[in-house]
């Protein structure tokens, strides 16, 4: 099992206050990820031996949360500040051959025995600033956008897309609404804030802190702020990398 990261990994944390529940990942600028205990499992609720888990700065989730791989053809990409709660579910596979005369996998009863090879679902990501609620169950080969929210026990069916910035909810999960105003939300993925390191959103923390919904004009001009303050920083700092990462032994 491949597990990967920030090039600027730390290491664990071992007196974290999530320490006891979960693999507390450190960054050399800052912030912390946590991989619940058990998080990476196989159909036999054992830790899987093959397959690729990428979890970007920032990010984590709940106790009692899951990601089930099978025979290692999928990976699992979470991008960075990602909030995930309590008991979730990511069943990146698990599929049966319906096209047959039966479902059963034949080969586990051995006796010379084979089926047909199970379907496969492309990999599964989750992007930047995402909020999944308690008990959300993702299905394989989904795509949740930029700055989504999912409502707790959603369930995302396989193959699920998501619109950036929309809140989703119900089983099968559907767009309820977005969160700003389409100018907004263009604005916001634009500046892709995400990108930047952790002492640029301290420098603008009071900004983060600011009501986006109240008036569209304050918005944009809020996010335009921003945007210069990235100019500004990267003219001095260059470009933030942004897909580079380091293995996680854990």
């Amino acid at each position: 099992m491949e597990i990967i990261t920030e090039d600027d990994y730390a290491g664990l944390l071992d007196d974290h206050p999530r320490s006891p529940n979960a693999a507390v990942l450190s960054f050399s600028s800052g912030g912390v990820s946590c991989i619940p205990h058990g998080f990476l499992s196989n159909w036999l609720e054992q830790e899987p031996e093959a397959g690729t888990f990428y979890i970007g700065r920032c990010s984590g989730f709940g106790i009692g949360s899951i990601a089930k791989y099978d025979a290692g053809l999928q990976s699992l990409c979470v991008g960075r500040f990602v909030s995930g709660g309590l008991r979730l579910r990511f069943l990146l596979n698990g599929q049966h051959e319906s096209k047959t005369i039966s479902t059963y996998m034949f080969s586990i009863a051995r006796m010379g025995m084979t089926n047909a090879p199970p379907p496969q679902y492309a990999d599964s990501i989750v992007r930047n600033d995402v909020w999944i609620g308690d008990e959300a169950m993702m299905l394989g080969g989904g795509i949740i956008e930029n700055g989504c929210i999912i409502g707790a026990r959603s369930l995302l069916p396989p193959n699920f897309r998501s619109e950036p910035y929309g809140i989703y909810a119900g089983s099968p999960a559907r767009l309820i609404r977005f969160r700003f105003p389409e100018a907004v939300r263009a604005a916001l993925l634009d500046l892709a804030w995400w990108e930047m390191p952790m002492s640029w959103i301290r420098d603008n923390n009071d900004m983060f802190l600011q009501d986006m919904t109240a008036d569209e004009g304050r918005a944009l001009e809020i996010i335009a702020r921003l945007k210069e303050s990235r100019r500004q920083h990267e003219a001095v700092h260059g470009k933030p990398a942004i897909f580079a990462a380091g293995d996680v032994p854990i």
